[in-house]
């Protein structure tokens, strides 16, 4: 692996710029969905997600690009952005009345004990599915100072336009001398649907998708996922996934050589650790591969409360390190223990402060604070 060099702080207008899909979460909490009458509604995107934690637990300056609908959903959605202290770019987009374009839904649960969390979608006619190239000014957006662009696999499944978009978007980012990075939370289900809108088979669309996902990865300093999407999502060999213990490295590291051989412009790459005893005991830590040398985090046992967003959050507390000149070792707790504390609170993004993250990183207790 190459160096990765982090640019100075001084001028810049954005720490990080996100760009993916805003969506909306309807959650409602350990109620089975055919039993349940009332919901919480969480503002999500698994890369808004990452420039929200930055903005609400670490205080850096971070913005979305994003699709936008002129309609009451769209407006809470910009409401919650504008909460969490990020800067929207947004590509407007008018609703029909009747039928769109819309701003998506994910239905997710918590689930409880032995009863696994279930998620489902409604992205059908969605705003963000139409967003292409040619949709922002990057050269506009990255004229302002942008340290780190980061994007990733939920929003690339999204379309055949949407991959092309985050790859236009990489390119100027390295132009302007902003470090990439690329969460591949590779989805089967949203490739496999996007595929069969076109009158693919789900094996085609696998084997498109790795193709598209390898096409982006060719832009990429630092790259999040785990063995399973480095195999699915970039069609890389490696051990069975189901061969070595959750929380073993080895697997991981194992395929480094294989990701740096195909991806020589890779400087970073990094995942969470965890092995679910039930849906509300996770055993829990992180790995990071940085510049030819790897690191472990601790292993936390974790009393879950809501497991969605915990990755996200891991991502954005590496980022922070990584930004914040803290040492790979740091860095790496720090995504760690955000990771961790995010799945304490419901919502898909942070409710911790810094200090809260600081502490658990150092192996602080949950004892009470007065």
């Amino acid at each position: 692996m190459s160096t990765l060099s982090i640019p100075a702080a001084d001028g810049a207008a954005f720490d990080l710029l996100a760009l993916g899909a805003l969506v909306t979460r309807l959650d409602p909490g350990i109620i089975p969905f055919s039993e349940a009458d009332d919901y919480q509604l969480h503002v999500s995107g698994g890369e808004y997600n990452v420039a929200a934690n930055l903005s609400a637990c670490f205080g850096m300056k971070t913005a979305i690009a994003s699709a936008i609908v002129n309609y009451p959903v769209g407006k809470r959605i910009e409401s919650a952005v504008k909460k969490a202290g990020v800067t929207p770019f947004y590509k407007r987009f008018d609703h029909d009345g009747v039928r769109g374009p819309n701003m998506a839904i994910v239905w997710s649960d918590r689930g409880q004990g032995a009863r696994a969390p279930v998620v489902f979608y409604n992205r059908s006619n969605e705003a963000a599915q139409r967003l292409a190239p040619g949709c922002f000014n990057w050269d506009g957006i990255f004229a302002k100072g942008v340290r780190w662009f980061h994007s990733g696999g939920i929003f690339s499944a999204l379309s055949p336009t949407t991959p092309e978009l985050v790859i236009e978007a990489m390119k100027a980012a390295k132009k302007a001398g902003a470090v990439v990075s690329f969460d591949l939370n590779y989805r089967a289900k949203l490739w496999a649907v996007a595929a069969a809108e076109q009158g693919k088979s789900a094996a085609l669309a696998e084997e498109e998708a790795s193709g598209t996902l390898r096409r982006i990865a060719a832009n990429v300093d630092v790259l999040v996922g785990n063995e399973e999407d480095l195999q699915k999502g970039l069609g890389l060999k490696g051990q069975d996934v189901e061969a070595k213990g959750k929380l073993d490295p080895c697997a991981f590291f194992g395929m480094i050589e294989n990701v740096t051989k195909d991806f020589p412009n890779i400087k970073a790459v990094a995942t969470t650790l965890r092995e679910v005893h039930s849906t509300n005991r996770h055993s829990w830590s992180a790995v990071l591969a940085l510049d030819g040398k790897t690191w472990l985090a601790p292993t936390a046992e974790l009393d879950i409360y809501d497991r969605v967003g915990g990755g996200d959050g891991f991502a954005a507390g590496l980022f922070y390190g990584l930004l914040s000149g803290k040492d790979p070792q740091q860095a790496l707790n720090l995504g760690w223990a955000h990771g961790a504390l995010v799945t304490t609170t419901p919502g898909d993004t942070t409710m911790c402060s810094l200090d809260q993250v600081e502490a658990f990183a150092k192996g602080g207790s949950a004892r009470i604070q007065r």
